[in-house]
């Protein structure tokens, strides 16, 4: 990653005295030694000569004044040192040690180090091998180049000894950046969390300055969140940029921009998973953090305000995110930033269509569509919104008509902007869906999921859209073809973000419908199992599609011929809807007549045939998450229809 080679080759800088590297034999090494690991402990080598020197058979005291000649009896003796070869290898050693120091672009570095080969042992070349990598990583231009000087390095520097070395956590935080460039994701990981485990040793057992090991800790730990992020595994990069977030609280000033930046940061991260309650505190503190110090009209509280509209209208508290999306546009119109003002405009005219204010969001994006390019994203963003708008109003051919041109945008626009692309196909897709036109959204699905699968760091968003086109074949009655593509996104849904959200919920309970519609009530009784206990977990038993998951089960069971444990259900259900007062009448009066039907099925039931033994529910919840808001805000709003 460039932005930390930078940091960590001007660490490097700082910490080492003149020389680089341990060139000299133990012999001419200084005694005096500091906390500064030992690989930085070098001096130069004129300074650990013997304290005589020889010339031409007299001996000079190393302190006598060599600015007049030496007297010897009387008689004045002109001398001409006389250096032995030792001492010449040295001084040429330093020589091109000085070159290599001074050396101020990549292609000076290389050509000093060529150099230093002819001179050098390969165990003596450790620290100059690492500097070129950071150096090259730093450039970005040739991440294989860098990975080569990496390994050279650490086969160095990796004595093997078991013995935590700094140098040796160094380098592996080298290798884990390239090997993200290169999308060696397994790779990357596998470094870093070594280099990881070596920075906590080093920590624990005090062998190195903690002020040396935190920059190179936050290097290593912001990597492994684009790595995680990168393989779909949402939840784990969250954790790392957290404890990014602590050291930068532990060694920077409280009202420093660049703590705000991580703020802000971690919030987007929250926002992405869908955490809307968690981004807030973070959105919050990074806008308190860039309005004391740089001011209310600084573009970074701009941006703060911009996500805080974001994470309002994830919240649902459209008036709070039209209010911070105002206070934005302000400061990007005072900054002449064209580009990020016209998308706050169409952000502020998607939030009063969430109010309900379609005729202004309409007046709104008439008035940027003016402002964009004729092919450019930004236009076909306008007409998506602008379809939205005219579906609120019932105005369908006109919307069909403004997703008709979004899509000819969008369709020259695929290879160069994939995730962008397939981000708006999938918005489209669910405008389609609100239009009855199931068909055509599925097909607008599908082909944004070939998109994704070529981005092994968009796997979230593939099972997101995987999850969508599971439910829409499910609700036309393919109910065979919906399974996979079900199945598919419960595991890549799973792999991204973990057991405990709410979004994989309503994929195991899809899944339990679509097996009850082929009877196979026993396999329904289990999906509707997982569903259950994710949705218990993640809403809480009385939330109104926790119940919905206790009702599926008292289905399942039913179908089974289990009445017992079919009515034990169904009594749940009841007692949730009983906590919602009146709003819930009507709900509550179903679930009672449901639960007499079942009762009555069970007398009968007795007195003819055995009941069919149930299954045992799961113990654990297998649970994942899901990306985009407008995917789950659909899948909840849709999943009774199932």
């Amino acid at each position: 990653m460039k932005r930390a080679s930078i940091l960590l080759l001007s660490h490097l800088t700082r910490q080492k005295p003149k020389t680089l590297t341990p060139l000299l034999t133990r012999n001419y090494l200084s005694s005096n030694t500091t906390n500064t690991p030992s690989y930085f402990s070098l001096h130069s080598p004129t300074n650990n000569l013997k304290s005589c020197t020889k010339t031409n058979g007299l001996i000079i005291k190393p302190h006598q004044s060599q600015a007049n000649p030496s007297r010897n009896s009387g008689t004045l003796v002109e001398t001409t040192p006389q250096i032995s070869s030792r001492q010449k290898k040295i001084k040429e050693k330093s020589q091109i040690e000085e070159a290599f120091e001074s050396a101020a672009t990549v292609e000076g570095m290389l050509e000093a180090f060529k150099d230093m080969e002819a001179c050098f042992d390969e165990r003596e070349l450790g620290l100059a091998l690492l500097k070129i990598g950071l150096k090259l990583d730093q450039q970005g231009e040739d991440p294989e180049k860098a990975l080569t000087f990496a390994t050279r390095a650490l086969k160095v520097l990796d004595i093997g000894d078991d013995k935590p070395s700094f140098l040796v956590a160094m380098t592996l935080q080298l290798m884990g950046s390239v090997s993200y460039s290169l999308k060696r994701f397994n790779d990357s990981l596998g470094y870093l969390n070594r280099a990881k485990r070596i920075l906590g040793r080093l920590e624990e057992e005090g062998t190195t300055n903690v002020e040396d090991i935190r920059p190179v800790l936050h290097a290593v730990l912001l990597e492994l969140s684009n790595v995680k992020t990168a393989m779909g595994r949402r939840e784990e990069a969250i954790d790392n940029l957290k404890k990014c977030l602590e050291i930068k609280e532990m060694t920077m000033d409280k009202g420093s921009k660049e703590l705000g930046v991580a703020n802000r940061e971690l919030a987007e991260a929250y926002v992405a998973v869908l955490n809307f309650n968690e981004a807030l505190p973070f959105g919050l503190k990074a806008l308190d953090i860039h309005k004391s110090g740089l001011g209310d009209y600084s573009v970074e509280v701009a941006y703060d305000r911009k996500l805080l509209g974001v994470i309002y209208s994830g919240l649902e508290e459209h008036d709070k995110a039209l209010e911070q999306n105002v206070l934005s546009q302000k400061v990007l119109k005072s900054w002449g930033l064209r580009s990020e003002l016209l998308h706050a405009e169409i952000d502020a005219a998607n939030m009063q269509i969430a109010l309900g204010k379609y005729d202004e969001a309409i007046n709104t994006l008439k008035g940027v569509v003016q402002q964009t390019e004729k092919d450019g994203g930004t236009r076909a963003l306008v007409f998506i919104s602008m379809a939205k708008a005219l579906c609120h109003l019932e105005k369908i051919a006109d919307a069909k008509r403004c997703l008709e041109i979004a899509c000819g945008i969008l369709d020259k626009k695929e290879t160069a902007s994939p995730v962008e692309v397939a981000e708006a196909y999938s918005e489209i897709a669910m405008l389609y869906e609100n239009m009855n036109e199931f068909e055509t959204a599925i097909s607008l699905l599908k082909r944004t999921q070939s998109m994704l699968e070529k981005l092994p760091q968009e796997q979230h968003s593939e099972g997101s859209v995987s999850a969508r086109i599971g439910w829409l074949l499910l609700l036309t009655g393919k109910v065979t073809q919906a399974i996979p593509y079900l199945e598919s996104a419960a595991e890549m849904l799973k792999e991204s973000f973990g057991s405990k959200h709410f979004g994989i919920g309503y994929v195991y309970n899809n899944l339990g419908a679509a097996y009850l519609e082929l009877d196979r009530p026993q396999s329904a009784a289990q999906m509707f199992a997982v569903a259950k206990d994710i949705m218990d977990a993640a809403l809480g038993p009385h939330h109104a599609d926790s119940i919905e998951a206790y009702q599926n089960l008292s289905k399942a069971y039913s179908a089974m011929g289990s009445y017992t444990l079919a009515i034990e259900f169904q009594q749940r259900a009841i007692d949730a809807w009983e906590s919602h007062g009146p709003s819930a009448h009507d709900m509550l009066m179903e679930a009672r007549r449901i639960r007499e039907q079942l009762k009555t099925k069970a007398r009968d039931a007795s007195t003819n045939q055995l009941p069919t033994k149930a299954l045992p529910l799961p113990h654990s919840s297998p649970s994942g998450k899901n990306e985009e808001t407008y995917i789950m805000t659909s899948l909840s709003a849709r999943i009774k229809q199932a």
